[in-house]
């Protein structure tokens, strides 16, 4: 069993990483479009906010400009796909080695710290809960505006044009729609959500980290896909709502691992225990529709 601290801290991780579902999700599901930058946006928008922040800055003003930071990496991706015609899986991975030197020279050193710092989670600490709520009651609401405003924007024009584009990119150009403009803007977004995920993420552990993008587009594939397996993404809505679920599954799956004691793992096992939390989410629904099958002919 979970202690009351392990457990609220996979609810708070959980919610983090679901803005990251989100952002892989519109780029992934949405458009179609591989995207390896989140391992360097996620780092850029800690770093931006962290720096920012050491400057005086109010923390919700820097963790904006941390969003900004992310979107402004996504679309020199899309652009590198768009204009200048590179595979969009390469473009990614250019745009996420140049960031490591990017976030080098935005902190000036691998990482900061910010545990003496004002932070978007120091005036909630006043409402009376127990340290540990915290967290999780704000970045719940974060979720839950994210995942409403997307939702709407999916629903809009602009929103249909972009789904359009990654349905059917052809098609969507017959209709009139700048199908290049509409890839920018989603990986644009995209990488906005994870920088503000980036951004939170810092406030949280208390420091910025050079190195903490790495594996971050693992563990949203496995939110995503693990929250696809429970909530069946029919509508947009629901498929927001399972980013939100699968990333909170994955983290609460992931301290159980870690302190169930009969299983003997570490920290250090944390991505052999992703690899295997990944790949049964890719064939539970595979398995889980052939029961189906088999049963539904055996009842015939």
């Amino acid at each position: 069993m979970l202690s009351n601290i392990a457990f609220y801290g996979a609810l708070e991780t959980g919610l983090i990483y679901g803005l990251v579902a989100f952002g892989i999700y519109l780029s992934f599901r949405v458009l179609d479009f591989p995207d390896l930058t989140v391992d360097g946006s996620f780092p850029l928008g800690a770093a931006v906010a962290a720096v920012l922040i050491l400057d005086g800055w109010n923390p919700w003003l820097a963790t904006g400009c941390a969003a900004l930071a992310g979107m402004g990496a996504g679309a020199v991706t899309a652009l590198l796909n768009v204009k200048l015609n590179i595979l969009n899986l390469l473009a990614s991975i250019l745009t996420m080695i140049a960031l490591y030197s990017v976030n080098l020279r935005i902190m000036g050193r691998p990482n900061l710290a910010l545990l003496q710092e004002e932070t978007v989670l120091t005036p909630w600490y006043d409402l009376g809960l127990q340290f540990h709520q915290v967290p999780v009651l704000l970045f719940s609401i974060v979720a839950l505006v994210s995942l409403v405003l997307l939702w709407r924007f999916m629903k809009s024009e602009t929103g249909l044009a972009m789904r359009a584009t990654g349905a059917n990119p052809r098609m969507a150009r017959a209709q009139g729609i700048a199908t290049g403009g509409m890839i920018v803007l989603g990986v644009a977004l995209s990488n906005g959500l994870v920088g503000l995920a980036g951004a939170l993420f810092a406030q949280s552990q208390g420091a910025a980290d050079v190195t903490m993008g790495v594996g971050v587009i693992v563990i949203g594939l496995a939110s995503l896909i693990g929250g696809e397996a429970v909530v069946t993404p029919s509508t947009v809505l629901r498929a927001l709502i399972a980013c939100v679920v699968g990333a909170i599954i994955y983290r609460l799956a992931i301290a159980l691992a870690l302190n169930a004691d009969f299983l003997g793992l570490k920290a250090q096992d944390l991505n052999l225990i992703t690899a295997v939390l990944v790949t049964l989410a890719i064939v539970l629904p595979g398995v889980r529709t052939k029961v189906a099958g088999r049963l539904t002919r055996n009842k015939a």
